[in-house]
Order: C-alpha cells, then sequence, then structure tokens
C-alpha cells in the first residue's frame, strides 16, 4: 500500500490518462492493448483510472505498444534537443497479431524512445501468408514503405502492388492494406508511418 505522499507524488504525472489518450488515439480498446502487452483488460483499467499505479517493466510494455519512451510518461516540456539511439539489441520483435498463428509479420520499432515523434519506424520482416487468409486493416495518417530485400506484394483497397529489393510505396494508409511476402526468399522493409 502506498503512502499518501507516494501516491500524490505519483498521481501528478496522470500515468493512466497518458495511457488512456494514447490508447484512444490508436482506436484500441482495453482488450487489444492486453494482448498486445500480456496484461488483463482488468488491470490496465484500474491503471488508465489511477487506482493502481504500474511498475516499470509493466509501463515499458504499454510503452513499446505506442512506439513511446518512458520518458513520456514523465518528462514534462523538453528543454534539451531530441535525441534518440536505438541499439539492435534493446529493439523487442512483435508480431503484428499477438496470440495469433498466422501472422503476416513481425516488426521492430527503430525509435520507440524519441518522445514526441512526428512519425513512426519500423523495420519489418514479412512472411508468406495465403492471399484468402490476409486481414486488411487501416490507420489514420499515411504509410511509406522501402523493400530492404525480398519482394513484398502491399494489398491496398483490392489492387495488388508487388515491390522489389530496392522499391518503395507512400498510400493513404486510411484505405484498407495487408502485406505479404511474394517468393521464397526472406523479406525485410522499413515502414514508416504518419499521422
Amino acid at each position: 500500500m502506498l503512502s499518501a505522499t507516494l501516491r500524490e507524488g505519483l498521481s501528478e504525472y496522470a500515468i493512466g490518462t497518458k495511457i488512456r489518450a494514447l490508447r484512444l488515439k490508436k482506436k484500441m480498446g482495453l482488450v487489444e492493448l492486453g494482448q498486445h502487452t500480456g496484461l488483463s483488460p482488468a488491470l490496465l483499467s484500474k491503471i488508465e483510472r489511477g487506482r493502481l499505479f504500474p511498475t516499470l517493466p509493466t509501463l515499458l510494455r504499454v510503452a513499446l505498444v505506442f512506439s513511446v519512451g518512458l520518458e513520456y510518461f514523465f518528462a514534462g516540456s523538453r528543454e534539451e534537443p531530441l535525441i534518440a539511439v536505438v541499439r539492435k539489441r534493446d529493439r523487442v520483435r512483435l508480431p503484428d497479431r499477438p496470440g495469433e498463428r498466422d501472422v503476416a509479420y513481425h516488426f521492430e520499432s527503430l525509435d520507440y524512445p524519441a518522445g514526441e515523434r512526428r512519425f513512426n519506424t519500423y523495420l519489418a520482416e514479412f512472411l508468406p501468408v495465403p492471399p484468402e487468409k490476409l486481414q486488411p486493416h487501416d490507420h489514420p495518417g499515411v504509410e511509406f514503405i522501402y523493400t530492404l530485400q525480398g519482394s513484398l506484394t502491399v494489398h491496398i483497397n483490392s489492387l495488388e502492388h508487388v515491390l522489389g529489393t530496392g522499391d518503395s510505396i507512400y498510400f493513404d494508409a486510411t484505405l484498407p492494406h495487408a502485406y505479404r511476402r511474394s517468393g521464397g526468399r526472406v523479406c525485410t522493409a522499413i515502414v514508416v508511418t504518419s499521422p
């Protein structure tokens, strides 16, 4: 049990409110956030309502889902220039749909520690998925993909665009879209999204 002084001090950071704002901005429910973090929706609800303060490992799980650093929850206005370095060894590899057997890709955030980002950058490895198993999604903003290696088929609004090594595509991300590896070689790409 936390003392009144500790509760008051932690309340000033409004961590739960910030998590809720991030979740609603991504149009994500508590159950979906729970699937991505491995935390129960009930626990997440308590954190959002300020009835429970998360541990740092718990908060980091949430931060990784939203591609923000821990400082996002604690920092006030930034006085220093924004510089964020992400070491390869520190990146976390996540599937596009946690808990599912058939995933279309795995991704790693390349810029998660940077606060106040204007865009999000990922390294993605795409897997072979039968076209009938693709699950199109959409999100606010635009998306840019640069294929590093292999062949990638990008499905946008029922059209297919095949990208080879060195090819790129820029599109309106509010259109339903999905991705799958074409051919037998490993396929990786840099994916940039912007609200």
